[in-house]
């Protein structure tokens, strides 16, 4: 996966399909991918990071998140290029992916 900045084309490309699988949830703001995942309960919330670290891990591309209760929170940059790679386009998919199963 490429560590290549992308451009706002790409940027505005990759939101609309987030948001279509999303239902609309992705944003772009201080150079960063951003979207808050609401679960369930504490432990849907919990599950959905565990799965998504051990993504990002396999990855080698972390991300900036919190989590509040049954809320996440992520910010996807990839700090090595100044901003906004494929890198982070495809971990905010694999994101959207396994919050499913913790949506159900």
């Amino acid at each position: 996966m490429s560590r290549e900045l992308i451009d706002q084309q790409e940027i505005e490309t990759a939101l609309t399909t987030l948001n279509q699988q999303s239902a609309g949830e992705w944003t772009f703001r201080d150079n960063r991918l951003h979207r808050k995942f609401a679960f369930g309960n504490f432990i849907q919330a919990m599950g959905f990071m565990m799965s998504a670290a051990l993504a990002a891990e396999k990855m080698d591309h972390h991300p900036e998140w919190s989590n509040v209760y049954k809320t996440v929170e992520v910010a996807l940059t990839t700090h090595s290029s100044g901003g906004v790679t494929q890198l982070d386009v495809s971990l905010a998919r694999q994101m959207e992916s396994l919050a499913q199963p913790h949506n159900a």
